[in-house]
């Protein structure tokens, strides 16, 4: 059965523990020598995930991770923020960048929702080789294979996974002397010149402007995520503009998003190849679909998945920050035609379950199901604003969230379509 005939009600019934992935703040981009690890829980292919240290090396032929490592333990994903802090981080001091709040660090005096903590980089790791893997590199931009940056700037850097995996990536392409530049309120990125990386931070509050570069500094410019950073209108604007300024003539801007609500595919027939024969293969080596405006969607009739979606929204338009921003970048990119031109995009619905009809490989399973670790994960650290936001007290909260756990992990409750939707954007300066 091909991919794009998806869903017709109903996920294989399996009951395992899920997977937590091998990942940290400071991600090697080496395979790791260690095997498959498995728990004594029914084995099963959905109860595997993505390693971070695994998706890193990328072929020359197809540009795709040359080896994905799926691993297993028991550690379950629990609500957790009202306790006690989930790392061993040292306590914030009371005039630094960092405020600790509900067990858990965070940024001080930003509108940014989400911990500045292990466990969070953790999940924001996983979910950036998820996307490397869906698309097959880490840079989805025609134009890199046809002239490569010797210069690129990471906006709002975090760990530096991605500059890490585009490193590894450049390499692969013969290329590695490219340069990078991280920028970031906090300096969260290890020290990549010592995994090979030509690698420099910069610590900047990216919401003040103008950025400390100069007017086109550079030859690429990264942006990822920046959804849950910079609040919708003006600030959203002014570091869009700066992006486009730091670029030099020619350069490539590319943005990478995720959308912070589910939404259900509906079936429909196998749509006709696209101009990208290449990604019209990945797409059917990876069981996931192709978004394009003509893609049905329909609303989550999971209550537990209908819940967080409200919630999530409440919560972010309480800080102005968008829930759906693979829905309007492209817009956004193309009223910037007086200094970006070939605006392209590539975005991607990843299913959160495996339906019946299917027989997907190790591989394929695994990214699915990796996809929704990344999704429980989300809401697991968006407790402390879901939960104000709902109105629930913290046993109301416990006993929502073990029932939407045991709902999405033993019962396959995602079984009607639901999916995570990713998106790349890319342009060049004109």
């Amino acid at each position: 059965m091909e991919p794009a005939e998806l869903y017709h009600h109903g996920l294989s019934k399996t009951t395992s523990t899920p997977s937590t992935f091998n990942a940290g703040p400071n991600p090697q981009p080496q395979h790791p020598h260690g095997k498959e690890q498995w728990t004594s829980a029914r084995p099963h292919r959905l109860r595997r995930s993505l390693s971070v240290t695994s998706g890193s090396r990328w072929t020359k032929q197809k540009n795709a991770p040359s080896g994905m490592e799926m691993i297993r333990d028991t550690t379950l994903p629990s609500s957790s923020s009202s306790g006690q802090s989930m790392s061993n981080e040292p306590p914030p001091s009371q005039s630094g960048p960092f405020a600790l709040q509900h067990g858990r660090r965070y940024l001080r005096d930003v509108p940014y929702p989400l911990p500045a903590d292990v466990p969070e980089m953790q999940r924001q790791n996983l979910y950036t080789l998820l996307a490397s893997n869906t698309f097959g590199k880490p840079l989805c931009s025609p134009s890199i294979l046809k002239t490569p940056p010797q210069k690129v700037l990471d906006i709002a850097c975090g760990s530096g996974y991605w500059s890490a995996l585009c490193h590894d990536y450049f390499v692969s392409l013969g290329f590695p002397r490219v340069s990078f530049t991280g920028v970031d309120i906090v300096p969260l990125a290890p020290d990549l010149r010592k995994q090979g990386v030509d690698w420099n931070f910069i610590q900047y509050d990216i919401r003040k402007v103008p950025l400390p570069f100069q007017d086109g500094d550079f030859d690429l410019v990264l942006l990822k995520d920046l959804s849950l950073v910079m609040p919708l209108g003006a600030p959203s604007q002014r570091l869009l503009d700066e992006a486009i300024r730091v670029l030099r003539p020619g350069g490539t801007l590319e943005v990478w998003e995720c959308d912070h609500n589910i939404r259900s595919l509906l079936p429909h027939p196998s749509p006709p190849p696209t101009k990208h024969p290449d990604n019209d293969e990945r797409a059917l080596e990876t069981a996931t679909f192709q978004i394009s405006p003509a893609t049905p969607f329909g609303v989550v009739d999971n209550k537990f998945l209908k819940s967080s979606n409200i919630w999530v929204q409440e919560a972010l338009d309480r800080r102005k920050l968008s829930p759906t921003p693979c829905t309007r970048m492209m817009s956004v990119l193309l009223q910037e035609s007086d200094t970006l031109k070939d605006v392209d995009t590539r975005r991607i619905a990843i299913p959160l379950g495996e339906n019946e009809e299917e027989d997907l490989n190790e591989e394929q399973a695994a990214l699915r199901y990796t996809a929704l670790l990344v999704y429980v994960q989300f809401i697991e650290n968006l407790e402390p604003l879901l939960k104000e936001v709902s109105g629930k007290n913290v046993e109301e909260w416990r006993r929502w969230w073990d029932w939407m756990m045991a709902d999405l992990m033993e019962d396959d409750g995602a079984s009607n379509g639901e999916c995570l939707e990713i998106g790349a954007w890319w342009a060049k300066k004109t």
